[in-house]
């Protein structure tokens, strides 16, 4: 993990208000470690600038809290949503083009609403799919 930190993955102001244990396992750290290197890390090095998580793991009880699906791959330490600095929706699709053009090994590559924010997701199903929210 070169670029991002495990509390950086595992922060949330959410969490910190409602006094929620957000820490993950041994197991979820594992599965955090593998997103941060195979995704999270080349794409930083290629977009040559920070890229900012604004959720990475969430626990069960934070993920209800915050509306999360029930099957979220934040449950896992496999997902994170991320932008770009300046948080533009044209940066953003800038970042989500480069995700692609460099053929990382996601599993799901997400458009949350406009380029607000990216979901990417690292595991193993490997699915290389890409969704657009309207």
């Amino acid at each position: 993990m070169k670029h991002f930190t495990m509390n950086e993955m595992t922060r949330s102001a959410t969490a910190k208000r409602k006094g929620i244990n957000n820490n993950p396992s041994p197991q979820v750290a594992q599965s955090i470690t593998a997103l941060v290197e195979k995704i999270l890390d080349p794409l930083r090095e290629a977009w040559g600038q920070p890229i900012i998580v604004s959720s990475g793991y969430r626990c069960p009880k934070l993920n209800k809290l915050v509306g999360g699906a029930p099957s979220s791959q934040h449950l896992l330490g496999e997902a994170a949503d991320i932008h770009t600095v300046s948080d533009k929706p044209e940066d953003n699709r800038r970042l989500f083009q480069l995700i692609q053009r460099l053929n990382l090994p996601y599993d799901q590559l997400i458009d949350e609403y406009g380029y607000n924010w990216i979901h990417v997701s690292y595991g193993p199903r490997n699915r290389h799919r890409i969704l657009h929210l309207k």
